[in-house]
């Protein structure tokens, strides 16, 4: 969570959340849903901030309460088997990805070596690469080079790797964040129901825990039943 603007508030409820998170990774750990090489794909959702109507917000689209283009913006870490959301950070969209990898990436790291990491060419940069692989202790991360309107060769070490030998099978597995966007949007739906921006970004992060919980819960249901 954006940790700007809110004081000495957000990072206790931050720590909080990734207390929670931990807990339910050492759940998911003992009912057998975390592999032994676990792969990660990093993606971002937004959300609606309103639920007024589509004819509503039309005639109203020159208020200043709804500022067309901006939403609140979830980037998650998503654990591609169990489709378990283990790391979370929430920003204001649109925006760009890529600052957004690293953070979410280091707190999934905190309590699991990943095998790999997948994400979208959104989020491509050597430093992406090199951090999650070189500080982190990833295997192999797995990001399409974005050539940004150049068509220069990468000078990175890494991003000529991509460019080189792309292993566009495993690419494929980043679908699966896309999925569990998905899932989660059918059962919770999109739009937030708080009011400001620092309440919505609490919201986004219980949304991630009902998220793991319900897919706990389910799992706990077919073993039982």
């Amino acid at each position: 969570m954006d940790d700007s603007g809110e004081g000495g508030e957000a990072a206790p409820k931050k720590r909080a959340f990734e207390r929670l998170e931990r807990g339910i990774l050492e759940r998911a750990q003992r009912l057998g849903l975390i592999d032994a090489k676990p792969e990660g794909a990093v993606d971002s959702t937004g959300f609606e901030d309103h639920h007024a109507s589509r004819h509503y917000l039309t005639h109203r689209s020159t208020s200043r309460s709804f500022r067309a283009g901006c939403w609140p913006k979830l980037t998650v870490l998503c654990h591609t088997r169990s489709y378990l959301w283990l790391a979370a950070e929430v920003a204001r969209g649109p925006g760009y990805d890529c600052p957004h990898l690293i953070p979410v990436v280091a707190q999934g790291s905190a309590e699991l070596v990943w095998d790999r990491i997948l994400a979208d060419a959104g989020y491509d940069s050597e430093s992406n690469h090199r951090v999650c692989r070189e500080t982190l202790g990833v295997r192999s991360t797995v990001i399409p080079v974005n050539s940004r309107g150049h068509r220069r060769w990468p000078k990175g070490v890494y991003r000529r790797q991509m460019r080189c030998r792309f292993p566009r099978r495993v690419y494929g597995h980043r679908a699966h964040a896309e999925g569990s966007f998905s899932q989660h949007k059918r059962h919770l739906g999109s739009a937030l129901r708080n009011r400001t921006e620092s309440s919505r970004a609490i919201e986004c992060l219980f949304r991630v825990l009902t998220h793991n919980v319900m897919i706990l819960a389910l799992l706990l249901v077919e073993l039982f039943y």
